[in-house]
């Protein structure tokens, strides 16, 4: 064609608009084979701008062969800025490998990685669900001292905490603290959530609520919360205990799911003066106890023996809330039968239907189980079950036939003792 091929004129072609990726890849060829055309940095990153804006991987992968070639003839045409399109763009096709490859070649290129090389890298491998490459790639990251902007901070973080790398994701942040690039608040909040999930990082996840000051800590009521679960979850009663009294003194204000954490962690723990005490703070900070409050220290009483607290507790709570939970009565009536008052069982079961609250199967089942295996009242057993059937519940036949089986034992015997009257 007798073109005179220049920098200006290959990267007007380029950059038109609509020519499908292969077509320019194949122009580029082309063009390099020109004796009046030399590769030049910004012909180079005019392709792979132009070529990225494809979706298909076959193009993407012919470009990077491409630039290979180009890295291996020309000398000092490769910039980060075209590695780095590429990493991006391997990236959002999820081509994990392939961006590390890309990355890699940084040096074969005498490019230096910068933030936006490793953030690339990061995202490509971790949307792959390669963590374990990702995080070498983090630690060389943290080891130059090169974090992206805060919130590409917060997505590495996000990435790691999904792939159950909490420790690594709380490091990030501990980095990104020092650097003065604080992770979006929506991250950290969920940073905390993850390491609140196992016992040997809550107390990660408690020093970082001490990153919460003044105005800010009056609203983190979330990551308190998930605090107070995990230590309520581990079993650290008295840790949760303190953190809720530091609630009460700076903030922010615990509510009721703060409260019911920490108070069924005590009467878990058999501390029910402590538990009481609980109760009657979250009274006078003017909190309105729920029918799980209630619930959760009846349990408590009722585990210990103490009945008659437990009533009490039972009386109060029907005070303030004119409709209880099936799990209230249950509680109670598993206490009763494991004193082996069944009298007292039998009279809350009835309470319970008074109240508007209807047994279910399971409070059927057990209760005649109960009656059957440690009192041997069938008879009872059996209006239990009459009753079960007016309100259109079954009984399995494992229960069903113990009654009968019950029955049967206390006929044979009176048939035995007849015989041996007349005898």
């Amino acid at each position: 064609m007798g073109l005179s091929l220049n920098e200006e004129f290959v990267v007007r072609v380029l950059e038109t608009p609509f020519v499908p990726a292969n077509n320019l890849i194949g122009f580029f060829k082309w063009a390099w084979k020109n004796p009046g055309f030399s590769v030049t940095t910004r012909a180079v990153d005019a392709l792979v701008r132009a070529v990225c804006q494809s979706v298909r991987r076959k193009d993407v992968y012919s470009l990077w062969d491409l630039v290979k070639e180009i890295g291996e003839k020309e000398n000092g045409v490769l910039n980060v800025e075209i590695l780095n399109e590429l990493i991006a763009q391997f990236a959002k096709l999820g081509k994990g490998k392939a961006g590390l490859e890309v990355f890699n070649a940084f040096g074969e290129y005498g490019c230096e990685p910068n933030a936006d090389s490793y953030y690339f890298t990061i995202e490509a491998l971790c949307r792959r669900s390669i963590f374990d490459w990702a995080l070498s790639v983090c630690e060389k990251m943290l080891n130059a001292s090169s974090l992206p902007d805060s919130e590409k901070v917060g997505n590495i973080i996000s990435w790691f905490c999904k792939g159950s790398k909490v420790k690594d994701a709380y490091l990030v942040y501990l980095l990104a603290k020092e650097k003065n690039k604080y992770p979006p608040k929506t991250t950290v909040n969920f940073l905390i959530a993850s390491l609140c999930r196992e016992d040997g990082t809550i107390s990660m996840a408690v020093e970082m609520l001490d990153d919460f000051s003044g105005e800010e800590r009056k609203y983190a009521i979330k990551p308190y919360t998930a605090v107070i679960r995990g230590l309520y979850r581990s079993k650290d009663v008295d840790g949760a205990k303190r953190l809720l009294l530091k609630m009460i003194e700076a903030g922010p204000p615990p509510g009721n799911a703060v409260f019911n954490f920490v108070i069924n962690g005590l009467s878990k723990a058999g501390e029910m003066e402590e538990a009481m005490k609980m109760m009657k703070l979250m009274e006078t900070r003017g909190l309105k106890p729920d029918v799980y409050t209630y619930s959760v220290i009846m349990s408590g009483y009722a585990h210990g023996g103490m009945m008659e607290e437990a009533c009490r507790v039972l009386s109060e709570a029907k005070k303030n809330h004119s409709k209880l939970s099936p799990v209230t009565y249950h509680t109670l009536i598993r206490g009763y039968c494991k004193l082996e008052n069944f009298e007292k069982a039998v009279e809350l079961l009835g309470e319970m239907k008074e109240h508007g609250v209807q047994p279910n199967t399971d409070e059927y089942n057990k209760l005649i189980q109960s009656l059957c295996l440690k009192a041997l009242d069938w008879q009872t057993a059996e209006k239990l079950l009459e009753e079960m059937k007016q309100n259109g519940l079954h009984l399995n036949g494992i229960t069903r036939g113990l009654i009968r089986a019950v029955k049967g034992l206390e006929e044979e015997g009176l048939a035995t003792e007849e015989v041996r009257v007349e005898a």
